[in-house]
């Protein structure tokens, strides 16, 4: 029993320092970042380049092996002056985008998705705050754009940067019903037929066809880049990945943080087919799928020539164009909400490998991902996440209930020799050897497992931090609403105990935010320990009768969700815990131990008195 009872503080320890990780350093850090959304920021809201106003990057870093792809620089040069959104957008002619989930446009310089904003997610819950914009034109300090074009020796004019895209059939609006198609020419010869679409969510497809009316052949290299010029400012620190990331053919999951690739500089993956690369934050993405039928380099890469900037790039295999023969080339671009459904799909559908690794599961992915998916489809039967939540709460209880009824079974049976094993300590209070050999003898006689009571803990762990994983990590969670006052359970309950839960006017310093979830899962806490007999240790009373307090305070930070399913599932095992014991005529400690906290009170006052 005394194993057991250390065990079971080590354990509650270790999650402790987890917990303490999110309420001191990941929390604070969260807050921030909702505070800056309420005051009309993005989530992840984009850093100013920490340069000088009016100074831009005049060469992108060039990838490896051809000429230089882009410059930084836009068509007319780099602004004198900071610009607005409105301003940037009106520097250049573009196309319109209009689609049920992304609202913007073109621009026809250099063909470069540059501008759009996702139509369904706002910055704040209230429905009426501005929607999310993700992708800013270059000359913006917020710059973030994906763009296509071709290099090749000896070749003038081929699409780039600067190249002013021709839209056929007039002034079309791209949408998934009406795609629309561009055209260049140079001097060479060469015609370049663009026919891009979309479909209802993010992913637009580029196809390119490359007519050679010229004498002789034309050697030509695809490539395609995201480049960002600023980072979030809130990092999500270990909870999550943020920065670039690609799938480079038989290599799996490639990630570079922001810090890293500031470090290394550039880092090159070898040639390699099927595959994506692009950049992505917490809940949005942009990223880039080459040719899946011809081979590919991809590179990451930070560059500080004028302002920051962070670049993924590919540069496909060199494409050959005998004269009077054209060649066609298919490029897709990825821009938006990271939707599990969405990006499970594109995988499945267009046979881009690993596409759904866009969604940082973490290390529990084999019990986040299947818990996303359990959740997400009670939702879609009761159309709310947080009774989808308790019911997956329910049945995970239901599936470890053997695991479960076998430990309270079995400390049932240790309560039962409570008093043997008391007499064996008064009795060999001297010898802790032969103690131990005759508790052990005790336990093998009454088929008793001492660890037995750790086992629920145990497998709770893993699904704890999944649950977190899956709340912090997926955007359906995001401003997801379960009744009354959770209006976001992505997020910390917003009530508090010290203003009395809004009653009074004032507000509540963060570390005082002890809402009404935080403080029910602290008495189904304070419960659940007290069903046991109180454990003789002084340390060890002072540590259980404290610690529902911390805990409280501590996961009162936590997001509300996981709250909730923490609070239901200590419910649920208080239940079981007293059924089981009951049945083994155990006795159920609950009230004795109450009793004896009050009178334990009642001689502290009158020693005091």
């Amino acid at each position: 029993m005394e194993n057991n009872r250390n065990f079971l503080i080590a354990m509650a320890l270790s999650i402790a320092v987890l917990v303490g990780w999110q309420y001191f350093v990941v929390s604070p850090r969260v807050d921030a970042q909702r505070q800056a959304e309420v005051v009309g920021g993005v989530p992840g809201t984009l850093q100013a380049p920490q340069t000088p106003a009016g100074t831009d990057q005049q060469n992108l870093p060039v990838p490896a092996g051809t000429e230089s792809v882009a410059t930084a620089q836009g068509p007319a040069g780099s602004p004198a002056a900071p610009q607005t959104r409105e301003e940037a957008l009106a520097a250049s002619p573009r196309l319109p985008i209009d689609t049920p989930s992304v609202q913007g446009s073109i621009n026809l310089r250099g063909a470069r998705l540059d501008d759009l904003r996702l139509k369904n997610y706002h910055e704040t819950v209230d429905d009426s705050s501005p929607t999310i914009v993700l992708l800013n034109p270059q000359s913006m300090p917020t710059g973030y754009f994906a763009e296509f074009g071709y290099v090749g020796q000896g070749v003038e004019g081929l699409p780039g940067p600067d190249t002013l895209w021709t839209v056929e059939g007039g002034t079309p609006t791209l949408t998934p019903e009406t795609p629309v198609t561009l055209t260049a020419t140079n001097a060479s010869g060469l015609t370049f037929v663009r026919r891009i679409s979309v479909d209802d969510n993010f992913m637009f497809t580029v196809e390119d066809t490359i007519r050679n009316a010229g004498a002789g052949p034309v050697d030509l290299t695809p490539y395609g880049r995201v480049v960002r010029y600023s980072k979030p400012e809130h990092a999500a620190a270990y909870v999550i990945f943020e920065g670039l990331l690609g799938v480079f053919g038989d290599e799996g999951l490639k990630e570079v943080t922001y810090s890293s690739i500031e470090e290394d500089g550039k880092v090159s993956y070898t040639a390699a087919t099927n595959g994506w690369l692009g950049i992505t934050d917490k809940y949005w993405a942009a990223a880039i799928v080459p040719d899946a039928s011809r081979p590919f380099t991809a590179n990451f890469q930070f560059a500080t020539q004028g302002r920051p900037s962070y670049q993924t790039d590919y540069v496909g295999e060199a494409v050959t164009i005998a004269p009077g023969a054209e060649v066609t080339l298919t490029q897709r671009s990825f821009a938006g909400a990271k939707e599990v459904d969405v990006i499970e799909n594109y995988e499945e559908s267009l046979g881009i490998r690993q596409f759904g690794n866009l969604i940082d599961w973490g290390w529990f992915f084999f019990i986040t991902r299947p818990m996303f998916h359990a959740i997400d489809w009670l939702y879609n039967l009761v159309g709310n996440f947080g009774v989808a939540i308790i019911l997956v709460t329910l049945a995970l209880k239901f599936v470890f209930f053997p695991l479960a009824n076998k430990s309270y079974k079995s400390m049932a049976r240790m309560k039962a020799v409570q008093p043997q094993l008391m007499e064996l300590r008064d009795k060999f209070k001297d010898d802790r050897v032969k103690q131990q050999q005759e508790m052990m003898r005790i336990y093998k006689e009454e088929k008793i497992n001492p660890a037995a009571g750790c086992w629920p803990i145990l497998v709770q762990i893993p699904v704890f931090f999944a649950l977190y994983k899956v709340l912090y990590v997926t955007i359906e969670m995001r401003h997801a609403p379960f009744f009354g006052w959770i209006q976001d359970l992505a997020a910390p309950d917003p009530t508090s105990l010290f203003n009395l839960f809004g009653l009074l006017p004032f507000a509540v310093p963060a570390m005082l935010h002890i809402g009404v979830w935080p403080i029910l899962m602290g008495i189904t806490m304070f419960i659940q320990m007290r069903l046991n007999p109180t454990p003789p240790d002084p340390t060890q009373q002072i540590v259980f009768t404290w610690m529902p307090v911390l805990f409280t305070f501590m996961l009162a930070s936590f997001p509300a969700g996981l709250v909730i399913y923490w609070t239901v599932n200590n419910t649920l095992s208080i239940i079981q815990q007293s059924v089981i014991m009951k049945r083994h005529g155990a006795k159920i400690e609950l009230w004795d131990n109450l009793r004896s906290m009050r009178k334990s009170k009642e001689k502290q006052g009158a020693a005091k008195g």
